[in-house]
């Protein structure tokens, strides 16, 4: 199998130019609460880039902003905690595979620890169990990861079920470190929220939704649910009124998921196609970095 980290890496550059690229870099630094840096070098000011990193010195001499950029001192931990079950192995919003997507997410997440010195691990699985892989740096552990994510996600494998994944991070992991969950649309029961509340108080945790092909739009042939072989025969998908209830319907789960992020101040993003992964990502980042700054002044005036 050709290298997934050269696709990943390819189609970075296709979707994104090299500000852009800078842009979700500088916004990846400034997840981590707490890093150890240390100065690295100046470099010409970008949209998104810290006022308080601006050298004023030095910009007074260059005649244009400049900013320091630190490098990580101690090596952070991210743990890609990806679903590999069977509802991966189905079609997107934009009619790829949500597997394909989910290996371009956690490629580009896993590139970014790799620039910025940090070391990733995985955990995957589906309801049958989890499998995971130590936290380790390099292209090569990096690859391994991406092609495990990518052989386990087949159409006839195990339920999809993240909460197995959770239970398993819960018991196996206490040292604080980034958490990324990449799954399709879940809408979190009680006890999942219960499970998210607690990797929270552990974590720094954020969400990214591959987006499911709708079904109501599928008039063509009968459409499939592949985690459990419902769907909805081309008659009744073809009925207007039925596509309208079906996308109301959508509408208001998808409306139930993101209030529920909100409340657990998670910060959530998705994308339906490769070309949504780059730009979804920056602003996933940045919404953690605004939640958690909002965070920390309620936490001083509470003081």
């Amino acid at each position: 199998m050709a290298s997934l980290l050269t696709r990943v890496q390819s189609k970075m550059f296709i979707f994104a130019h090299r500000k852009t690229l800078g842009l979700l870099d500088g916004e990846y630094g400034s997840v981590f609460k707490g890093r150890s840096l240390d100065f690295d070098e100046l470099r010409a000011y970008t949209p998104g880039d810290e006022v308080r990193d601006i050298d004023w010195k030095a910009t007074a001499r260059h005649g244009a902003p400049l900013v320091k950029r630190y490098v990580a001192v101690r090596r952070q931990t991210v743990l890609l905690v990806a679903d590999t079950g069977r509802n991966m192995a189905a079609l997107a919003a934009s009619g790829e595979c949500k597997r394909d997507i989910a290996v371009q997410v956690l490629g580009v997440l896993g590139y970014l620890a790799h620039r910025h010195g940090d070391v990733v691990g995985l955990v995957h699985g589906d309801a049958a169990g989890s499998r995971s892989v130590p936290a380790r740096s390099g292209e090569d552990h990096l690859e391994r990861l991406l092609q495990d994510v990518h052989r386990g996600t087949v159409l006839d494998g195990g339920p999809s079920s993240i909460e197995h994944q959770f239970d398993y991070v819960l018991r196996n992991f206490t040292r604080r470190m980034l958490l990324v969950v990449v799954a399709d649309e879940v809408l979190p029961d009680a006890a999942m929220e219960l499970q998210l509340r607690r990797l929270q108080a552990r974590h720094e945790v954020l969400w990214f939704t591959v987006h499911d092909t709708e079904l109501a739009n599928r008039a063509d042939a009968d459409a499939v649910e592949v985690a459990d072989g419902s769907g909805i025969p081309e008659a009744v998908s073809a009925d207007p009124a039925v596509r309208a209830a079906y996308r109301q319907a959508m509408l208001e789960r998808e409306h139930r998921r993101q209030e529920l992020f909100r409340r657990l101040g998670i910060a959530e993003g998705g994308a339906g196609s490769s070309a949504q992964v780059l730009p979804e990502l920056f602003a996933l980042l940045a919404r953690h970095r605004s939640r958690r700054r909002a965070a920390s002044r309620g936490q001083r005036h509470a003081g």
